[in-house]
């Protein structure tokens, strides 16, 4: 007994910093400490689980336990370490699909044992509950994982595929429901709504364009954390359970600002396919009027020289092109000569939440100077320079006016009110939401070819040759 109440005291300690970790998220400066301590705050739970108990425990299970955490521990390591920063969207995906498979295989296990112990509606909902949406989430962040990594890179719309999904997911709430309410609380039931449990999160996922992927690889993060919160309560695991909750609310409030910073609502995201509709575009097939005219180095080095206020806008492709430490370069020498220097960060820029605020947290860029939509959009018009570098579909203006794009109505950076526009991209392909940019047309933009880490070092070998 005395065991339990040491157990308590650990899972009590773990749920506070928990929370002190993710409170300290929520700020850049103190977002990598809060990670930290969440994740101690874990070990802590893991190991007084392991030990704090009143059952006998054979050798044999310590052993299994223990090889499962240090091969566990070497993988997540040595996959966290080596991942590249482009590549961290799709990693998120696999490890938050990894969670939701837990949360379904605990289900499986305690569901014989609920049922031989005659266990009442609110264990028989927890299992339910948690296999289902564990399951949901498992196939439907590995879906994300593939889309990310561009093994299924267009979206795929069976026919009447809004019905056809709502009638599947009708029939989940129908097989949840007789499974608990019902007599059908057998095993043949059990797997068949595992079965089209996975089945759903790839129906789920598999039509969303990519232009949503950071919104979905949120709303699966807060499935994960519900998925988890059910074992919590199985187990009368407190930690387990806070852990779960928190996960899932934060998950769900960060899923629905980015739908509002996108202006368009969940159901929207989920049924619309935003992003594969229309496929991508070259310049050639373009109806806009106007002229492309490119800048070289040499000439964006004088402009930026002589400017008193810059604001770079970074995007996917700065991420792909692995820029985020020459872009730190020329903002430095920029600033050493007189330069205001700002990032305009749009909320769903790059391929995850917070994707480019990351990046360039990993070049040691100034917290300070990363600037959120709200905030720096009055500044575009007192902006001599904007460099737009790998964005595309945010810095958009026919988001603002034409009703007939796909992106109508989503807020976006106003680039368009600087004085001079620099646009860095690869090509005139469009971006994820399959449209042609219209900012690329206006007279006050310059196109700037090539791969973003290239032509930033040509920039900053200018630059430095102005001294």
């Amino acid at each position: 007994m005395e065991n339990k109440y040491i157990l308590d005291l650990l899972y009590l300690i773990a749920s506070v910093t928990f929370v002190i970790g993710l409170k300290m998220m929520g700020n850049p400066k103190t977002a990598r400490n809060g990670n930290l301590y969440a994740a101690a705050g874990m070990g802590v739970a893991i190991f007084g689980t392991i030990f704090c108990h009143d059952n006998e425990v054979s050798a044999i299970i310590y052993t299994l336990i223990f090889a499962a955490l240090v091969i566990g521990t070497i993988i997540g390591w040595m996959t966290a370490k080596k991942v590249q920063m482009t590549k961290m969207p799709e990693l998120v995906s696999l490890f938050n699909g990894m969670g939701g498979a837990c949360a379904a295989l605990i289900s499986l296990i305690e569901f014989e044992h609920a049922v031989a112990g005659n266990k009442g509606i609110g264990v028989m909902l927890a299992i339910v509950l948690g296999l289902m949406i564990g399951s949901i989430s498992f196939s439907g962040s590995i879906i994300a994982f593939l889309k990310l990594n561009g093994t299924l890179a267009k979206a795929i719309r069976l026919p009447s595929y809004n019905m056809l999904n709502n009638a599947f997911l009708l029939a989940l709430f129908a097989m949840c429901a007789f499974m608990v309410f019902g007599t059908g609380a057998s095993t043949m039931a059990l797997y068949t709504l595992f079965a089209m449990s996975l089945i759903y999160g790839v129906l789920f996922v598999i039509p969303i364009g990519g232009a949503d992927m950071p919104v979905v690889i949120s709303l699966l993060n807060s499935f994960t954390g519900l998925a988890a919160a059910t074992g919590g309560f199985l187990y009368g695991n407190q930690a387990m359970l806070t852990g779960g909750i928190l996960v899932g609310s934060a998950g769900t409030i960060l899923t629905l600002a980015m739908c509002k910073a996108m202006n368009r609502p969940l159901s929207n995201v989920i049924f619309g396919a935003f992003g594969e509709s229309s496929g991508t575009e070259s310049a050639g097939s373009s109806t806009m009027k106007g002229s492309i005219k490119d800048i070289t180095t040499s000439d964006l080095a004088v402009l930026m020289n002589y400017s008193k206020k810059v604001i770079i806008v970074p995007g996917y492709g700065l991420a792909v092109a692995q820029a985020q430490h020459i872009i730190h370069e020329l903002e430095m020498i920029l600033e050493e000569r007189g330069v205001e220097v700002k990032y305009a960060i749009h909320p769903v820029a790059g391929r995850m939440p917070g994707h480019m605020n990351v990046l360039l947290a990993e070049s040691n860029v100034d917290y300070g100077k990363l600037c959120e939509m709200e905030e720096v959009n009055p500044e575009f018009t007192t902006t001599d320079v904007v460099l737009v570098v790998g964005a595309n579909d945010v810095v958009n203006p026919a988001a603002k006016h034409d009703k007939a794009s796909p992106i109508y109505g989503m807020p976006i950076l106003d680039v368009e009110n600087a004085t001079n526009i620099i646009v860095n991209k690869r090509s005139m392909n469009a971006g994820y939401a399959g449209i042609e940019n219209e900012l690329f047309y206006n007279p006050k933009t310059s196109m700037l070819f090539g791969d973003a880490k290239k032509a930033l070092t040509a920039l900053v070998t200018e630059l430095k040759s102005m001294a």
